[in-house]
C-alpha cells in the first residue's frame, strides 16, 4: 500500500495546477490528477477525495481559511500555501475520512516544508491549530 503522505503530495499539486489556472474545468483537474493512480495504487481514491472535496467546497473552505487567517487574505498567500491550507481546512472539516486531526496537522506542516519556506511551516500550523476547533 502506497503512504497517504504520497497521495497527499500528489492532492496538492493537483490543487497547486488548479489554482494556477485559476477556474479550471473538472474534467481536465481530473486527468491531470488521474496521471497519479499508477503512482499511488490503492491511495488513488484518498488523493482524488482529496482534490475533488477540497474544489467542491472551495468557497466556504476559503472563507473559513480567512476568518483564521488574521491579517491576511487566500488571496495575498502563496500557491502553495493557500492549497496546502485548502486541502488541511477540507479534510479536517468536510472529509468523511476523519484522520486524526494531529496528523492532518503535521502532514500539512512536512508539506509547507517540502514545497515552501520555514515561515510558511509555522504560519500553516498556527492557522491549522486555531481551526481545529472547527473539527466536526
Amino acid at each position: 500500500m502506497k503512504s497517504r503522505r504520497l497521495a497527499r503530495e500528489c492532492a496538492l499539486q493537483s490543487l497547486y495546477y488548479a489554482d494556477s489556472l485559476k477556474s479550471p474545468e473538472k474534467e481536465m483537474l481530473s486527468r491531470y490528477t488521474a496521471a497519479f493512480q499508477k503512482e499511488l495504487g490503492d491511495t488513488f481514491s484518498f488523493c482524488e477525495d482529496l482534490v475533488c472535496g477540497t474544489t467542491k467546497h472551495l468557497p466556504e473552505i476559503d472563507k473559513i481559511v480567512s476568518a483564521y487567517a488574521k491579517n491576511w487574505t487566500v488571496a495575498r498567500m502563496s500557491a502553495v500555501d493557500r492549497s496546502i491550507l485548502r486541502m488541511a481546512t477540507y479534510e479536517m472539516i468536510f472529509s468523511q475520512d476523519h484522520a486524526p486531526v494531529p496528523a492532518i496537522i503535521d502532514e500539512a506542516i512536512e508539506l509547507a516544508k517540502k514545497y515552501s519556506t520555514e515561515n510558511s511551516s509555522k504560519f500553516i500550523n498556527g492557522l491549522l491549530d486555531q481551526l481545529k476547533k472547527e473539527r466536526k
